[in-house]
């Protein structure tokens, strides 16, 4: 009898739940758009409700759609947005606010505060992150502020937090489990990533109870069972939790030191494996966990980009130049080249190597004749120079070069895009048969914790090659690009 891996994939814009096979084929997908909050400018909330209800939409559509047994499904693996932030009442199960978004800017006043007292060598020490707003606790920190009566009934163990995948096990699980994974717990800043557990030092500083904290496990493994969901059957193991960029440098196959791979999503994301070496970053980059299998730990140097696909949603929304996200590479192709106009992502804040939260975006290069196919062009090309500028922090990180980067996420299926991106860093980009990878990571981790796949090596046999990019622009235009591009990114700094 086949066996099934369902995986979740609750990401920023929607949920995805994936049937996949031994083989790791996608038998089926579904998913839902998930709706954005912004109670004012720079906060982004989403409702867990929500959520919740499109997962399990999800879920019922996926079974429906493969038309299969549900009872087929061997194992449960979730992937999810990482740094969301949800506090709710373990009696009624309830949320007690909305998550807060790893994009909300809402806290930056707190982390000002922290860095105030000196304390950023503190957390990247103990966690490899830096302090900004873009990580769980000063939302938590918000929370416990903000809501009355809150921080005494969160002392009192009353009430529980998780990032999503935490929200999403406790609710599969019928309320019995409340845990979750290395990956994500290392992106909360209270996690010690040496130590592999809650630092009582940051919950100090920070003032969160640990009370609240969910227990961290590895990420391949059992962290609960099915319960009370009527569309699906009791008992099926919830076999992996992973952050979703750890999840596709995973599904990608990228096991070995110094592989390396680029998601393009809402936002980009570039990640280093550095196998079990953790690596202290100075030139702004995260250190962070990639994932726990058993006993051995495997960390990664992580780039992140606010801004990548949202750009081509903001050319389709904000500016009008094109009716669909598709629509934006045949008018960048309509051009030979930008016509000198150069586009700097930062719609949402600059994160690595930067992290400058209050930056803005810039276009900048604007003549008479340029038109909506050369800001397209930009546009493209602007998302491309940032993973330049996260791939080159890596290199000096690491000391190492790269031969190939591996790329996933919407955005990929842009030939051009692609190309460019070969161009500009000068090595070889590599796209998957199935560029749902952070979906198929999931599934990966999950099968092996429940047996389906021996080994890790086996997974690497599976694994699937599209296309090759070659880099073939000459290195004068190259040069030319690069040093419009650092013109550009000093431009965008020194901006009130």
């Amino acid at each position: 009898m086949t066996e099934y891996i369902l995986a979740i994939d609750q990401g920023t814009t929607s949920t995805k739940a994936l049937l996949i096979d031994p083989s790791l084929n996608v038998v089926a997908i579904t998913g839902h758009e998930l709706p954005q909050i912004y109670p004012r400018p720079g906060w982004v909330e989403h409702d867990p409700n929500t959520i919740l209800k499109i997962t399990y939409d999800s879920i019922r559509e996926v079974i429906q759609k493969a038309n299969i047994d549900p009872h087929k499904i061997a194992v449960i693996g979730i992937t999810n947005q990482r740094e969301t932030t949800i506090l709710w009442d373990k009696k009624t199960g309830k949320p007690v606010y909305n998550a807060i978004v790893w994009q909300c800017k809402r806290t930056a006043g707190l982390v000002e505060k922290l860095k105030s007292k000196g304390y950023d060598k503190l957390f990247r020490n103990a966690t490899g992150l830096v302090l900004d707003p873009y990580f769980s606790a000063t939302k938590i920190m918000w929370l416990l502020n903000t809501i009355t009566g809150l921080r005494s009934k969160s002392q009192k163990g009353e009430i529980a937090f998780g990032t999503v995948d935490s929200w999403l096990l406790w609710n599969l699980t019928g309320g019995v489990s409340h845990a979750t994974d290395v990956s994500n717990a290392s992106r909360t800043l209270l996690f010690n990533i040496k130590r592999l557990e809650w630092d009582e030092e940051l919950h100090k500083v920070t003032g969160i109870p640990k009370y609240i904290m969910p227990e961290v496990k590895p990420t391949s493994g059992v962290f609960g069972y099915t319960k009370g969901l009527g569309f699906l059957p009791d008992n099926i193991p919830v076999a992996s939790m992973v952050g979703d960029q750890q999840s596709a440098l995973f599904g990608q196959a990228c096991f070995e030191a110094g592989t390396v791979k680029a998601t393009y999503g809402t936002g980009s994301f570039v990640l280093f494996n550095t196998s079990d070496k953790l690596v202290h970053s100075k030139h702004g980059l995260l250190t962070t966990i990639a994932w726990q299998i058993k006993n051995k730990v495997f960390y990664a140097l992580e780039g992140s980009a606010m801004i990548s696909g949202a750009a081509v949603q903001w050319a389709r929304d904000g500016l009008g130049i094109i009716r669909s996200s598709e629509e934006i590479e045949p008018l960048a192709a309509s051009v030979p080249d930008s016509g000198g106009v150069v586009f700097v992502p930062s719609l949402s804040g600059l994160g690595a190597p930067w992290w400058r939260p209050d930056a803005k975006g810039l276009l900048t290069g604007i003549t008479r004749g340029t038109n909506q196919a050369h800001i397209a062009r930009a546009i493209l090309e602007g998302i491309a120079l940032q993973e330049y500028a996260l791939v080159e922090s890596m290199k000096q990180d690491t000391g190492q070069k790269l031969s190939s980067l591996k790329v996933d996420g919407g955005a990929c299926k842009n030939n051009l895009l692609m190309q460019f991106q070969a161009d500009i860093l000068s090595i070889a980009v590599i796209r998957p048969q199935n560029i749902e990878t952070t979906s198929l990571g999931a599934a990966m981790l999950a099968g092996l914790a429940a047996g389906i796949w021996k080994d890790m090596k086996e997974l690497k046999h599976k694994w699937k090659e599209d296309k090759t990019f070659r880099p073939s622009m000459p290195v004068a235009q190259r040069r030319g690009f690069l040093s419009r591009w650092e013109s550009a990114i000093k431009k965008t700094l020194i901006m009130p």
